[in-house]
């Protein structure tokens, strides 16, 4: 019985070192591709943001539209990026969450862009996925690591 327990302790360590250095990563990479995928549509494609303004929420629904079709790209491509490499992951993250929250009430939620059933269970799963990242950071296979570790006095 006591070699059982050892084992599974030694299991379990095994396991929260690796899930400190892989789980925060595959979180990153997985809202990195979604938020790149749409970044390159919008990038490549043309300004549909006119045909939608008005379900822009306020204050949001008062910027020009080109604005806000640059701020949307570039915050997908850019917070994509960042994610990869775990930069700045919390202040991606914060604004990816933004970012989400705005293209659900403006264009998921009931306005004919529905990538699921019920308009709105993606973006939830997207918002809840970012907690981790809010509240723990990026991990330990991360830029934020690295530089933390740097700058923390010793």
């Amino acid at each position: 019985m006591h070699s059982i327990i050892h084992l599974y302790a030694g299991l379990t360590n095994l396991l929260n070192q690796a899930g400190s250095h892989i789980g925060m990563l595959g979180l990153r990479l997985l809202l990195a591709w979604e938020f790149w995928e749409s970044g390159v549509m919008k990038y490549s494609g043309d300004n549909w943001f006119a045909d939608i303004q008005d379900d822009f929420p306020f204050p949001l629904s008062l910027v020009p539209v080109d604005i806000s079709w640059f701020l949307a790209t570039w915050s997908e491509l850019l917070g994509a990026v960042a994610l990869v490499i775990g930069l700045g992951t919390r202040f991606f993250s914060v604004s990816l969450v933004i970012l989400t929250l705005v293209a659900w009430t403006s264009v998921h939620a009931g306005n004919g862009y529905n990538v699921c059933d019920n308009g709105y269970k993606l973006a939830l799963m997207y918002l809840v996925m970012f907690v981790p990242l809010l509240l723990s950071g990026a991990g330990k296979l991360s830029l934020d690591h690295v530089l933390a570790q740097r700058l923390m006095p010793r």
